[in-house]
Formats: C-alpha cells, structure tokens, sequence
C-alpha cells in the first residue's frame, strides 16, 4: 500500500455475526483508510488496529484478551498507532478492561458500529447501512437478520451483552442480498443470535418462512441456509418452504444443548425431552434427507452420569449429520452463575465432551460413508494450487463449520476447464471415498 490514506487493520475473532459487524464497519470507512486484510499482524506500521472481539465463553474470551495484548507488543515495538477494541468483550466488561489494558485507546461496545464509525474519523453514512466491504470473490456470504435475544437460558450472557431481539426490516436484508449476489456470492448462511424468532418486533408474527421465500427471489442466489434456530416455537412453515423450494438447502442449525428434562429446565430451554424427539421426527419426516447440525453442552449443573448417558443414547438414535459441543462455562451475569452451582468437575467435563464426540465421529463418518458413489452438485469455495485441490460443498456441508468435499485436478477430466475458474460456480462430483468429516470426489461436469 503507497497511498496517502491511513493504514488500518482489524482482527476479527469469535462468531460468523461478529464477522459480518465487521463487514459493514469496514464499508463505512473504506474510502477513507487503506484496509490490510484479516489474518496475521503487519510486519510494517499500521496506524489503527480494530480488534473485533468475542465474549461469549472462557476460550473465546481468552482468545480476544490474547489478541489485544499481541497489538499491545506490537504497539510498544512502534508497529501500530493506535489500538481500537469493540464488540462483545468490550460491552461486557466495560468497567474493568481499561484499567487492566491501558495501552488500548479506545474501548467500544457491541450494539453500534456506527460509534466506531465516529471514532475512526468517519461520518456515518445511511445509504451504506447494508453494503459489506469483502474484498477478492467469495462463493458464499453469512447474513445476519436480527440482532440480541429476548430468550433467557441460564448459561448465556449474550441478551445482555447485545441487548433485546432486534429484526432487520426484510426489505432491507433483501437489499443486502441482492448487492451480494451483484458480487458472484451464490450462498446466503441465514444467522442470528436465533432466527426463529424474526419478525417478532418488527411484524408481530414469526417471518421466517416469508423471508426465506424473499431471499429465494433474489437473482443469482442459488442456495439459503439457514443457522441458529432455537427449537421452541419452532415455525413449521419454513419446513414447508425447505421441503418444496429448491433454493433452500435441506439443511437445519437448531442448537438443542441437551435432551434431559432435569438439566433442560435448568438451563431456562422452555422445552422437554420428549418436545425435543418429536420436533427433530416431525423435520425428518417433513423434509425427507435433511441434513440436521446441532450443539450440546456437556457438564452443565445437574449433569450427573445419568443425564449425561441419556444424552448419549439421544445422539446414537437421533443421528445428527453435524454436531459441536462444548463444556460447561459459568459466566458471570448470568442466571445460572447466580443461582447454580458449577459442580461438575473439569476433569469430567472433558471427559464427557470426548466420549459425546467419539460418538458423533462414528455416526459422521456412517453418514459420509452413505454418500460414496453418488454424484452430487457442489459449490467451490477455492482453489489451492500449491495442493491441486478444489474445495467444495454440497446443500449438505455449512462453510466453516463442516467437513468439505475435496476435488483433485486430473486433467483428463477437466479438459480445457481451467480450475480457478470453477471459483464460485456450481459443478458435479463424483464422491469416491471419506472420512469422519471429509470427502474425496472426482470431478464430472459443470451444473450451469
């Protein structure tokens, strides 16, 4: 970069939403600041570090206060200017991190990027509102429909950290998607803290089916998936949509975090084990080859061996295509901190997180394994010429998030089909052989 513009880098940690925050901050002063690209510090000066920062549990926590004290070194090495920090951790614990870093300039919430806007030297400008600064081509593009949360599960302490639910109007999000699609993306990923509750505010009836069928109008979007779906009045249109629209990938993110009553009721779910088995048949049933992703939680209080083995048995016989976990982390604020005491050891906690994802293991690569020999349209990510590899998915793999189908170049049959170019287009696949989580295909044809 030679220009005369400042030079600015941000470092982007925690979630998909933080992610698309700091794709609209960017477009706002984008013309105004020469934008080194996510990744590694700069090893030359760099006036302003942004550090979007996640504070949802221990380990992402850790991982944004490590971030900022690695821009801290490079601040006192006379490598950055100044030192900006926004986001979750920063709402959170507004009171304490300024005494603890004062290296950091300025410190700045969650809710508003238009405040940092105001502080990096920008006016605000409306008609950027829905723009996202993603520099080079992507195939896909997470939109975020709402923001905050009026749930109140006991471990969690995002509603006060980003505030009430909050829906973005649809037109809106139909902008948005129809200047990413002006781009080359073909893949929308539908987020939010929960996305079932869209419209709620806004409409005063649940819309995500409608809006589902908006986005799906959108020119040159090809596939919608949709993420983070609390399973309480679950709206069962959009199984309708998903099961008769094309457009909508046969794949559901619902975060169940447990299937027994007792540990249930303590995390504040406002859903039974018994609610949660027939939902999760009722999505089978009505989307005949759904692919379903969920999170546990394993080591919450009330978590004795016994729920924890119902948990188990859940998981062999439910057969989640995907599956995360994650242990148990009291956070401070939240109900459960309160009122709960963090009984399960550690020790056990890890524990029980292994043996859930030895389990899963198994039942993915089952899954993986049910898919060999079948052709398959598939979206390619990128390009690694260094490997020869094509990196693909199908409506059944979430970027990030999920395995990936692996393409190797073989010239006899691409043909004069140069592979970079295959970047962001759909093609078919022949799958040929998988592990837990992967899967080695062989390429057949372009789809468009």
């Amino acid at each position: 970069m030679s220009s005369s513009k400042p030079k600015l880098q941000i470092l982007t940690r925690g979630c998909s939403k933080n992610r698309v925050d700091t794709e609209h901050l960017l477009a706002q002063i984008s013309d105004s600041y020469d934008i080194y690209p996510e990744g590694e510090l700069q090893d030359t000066y760099v006036d302003t570090v942004l550090v979007n920062t996640c504070g949802f549990i221990g380990d992402a926590k850790e991982e944004s206060i490590n971030t900022i004290l690695e821009v801290v070194k490079r601040k006192n090495e006379g490598l950055v200017g100044k030192i900006m920090v926004f986001g979750c951790l920063s709402q959170r614990y507004s009171s304490e991190l300024p005494d603890l870093i004062p290296e950091v300039d300025r410190w700045l919430g969650a809710r508003d990027n238009d405040e940092v806007v105001k502080a990096l030297g920008v006016a605000p400008d409306v008609s950027r509102h829905q723009s996202r600064y993603m520099p080079g081509n992507s195939s896909y593009a997470y939109l975020k429909i709402s923001e905050g949360c009026d749930r109140r599960c006991s471990y969690c302490a995002i509603p006060f950290i980003r505030g009430a639910h909050k829906s973005v109007p649809m037109e809106k999000l139909v902008e948005e998607a129809e200047q990413l699609a002006s781009r080359g993306v073909r893949e929308l990923v539908i987020i939010a803290q929960d996305t079932t509750y869209y419209g709620l505010d806004l409409y005063k009836k649940r819309c995500l089916g409608e809006l589902l069928e908006r986005l799906a109008q959108v020119r040159g979007i090809e596939w919608l998936r949709l993420h983070y779906s609390y399973p309480a009045d679950f709206p069962e249109d959009v199984l309708d949509i998903m099961a008769r629209n094309p457009k909508v990938c046969r794949y559901l993110d619902i975060p169940l975090q447990h299937i027994s009553d007792k540990v249930l009721d303590n995390m504040h779910r406002h859903v039974t084990g018994k609610w949660t088995r027939e939902l999760i048949g009722k999505m089978r049933e009505k989307v005949p080859g759904v692919v379903l992703r969920t999170t546990m939680i394993v080591g919450h209080p009330g978590e004795t061996y016994k729920e924890f083995n119902e948990l188990l048995d859940f998981v062999r016989a439910a057969r989640f295509e995907r599956l995360g976990a994650f242990t148990y982390s009291e956070e401070e604020g939240t109900w459960g901190a309160r009122n709960l005491k963090d009984s399960v050891r550690p020790s056990t906690k890890r524990r029980r997180l292994d043996r859930l994802m030895e389990v899963q293991r198994g039942i993915s690569a089952d899954f993986n394994l049910s898919r060999i020999g079948k052709t398959e349209k598939v979206l390619v990510d990128s390009w690694y010429a260094d490997q020869g590899v094509l990196v693909c998915r199908s409506e059944f793999e979430s970027p990030e998030v999920d395995g990936e189908i692996l393409v190797k170049y073989d010239v006899e049959k691409f043909g004069e089909t140069a592979p970079d170019t295959l970047v962001g287009k759909f093609v078919y696949v022949k799958l040929a052989a998988a592990d837990d989580y992967d899967i080695a295909a062989d390429y057949v044809s372009l789809a468009e």
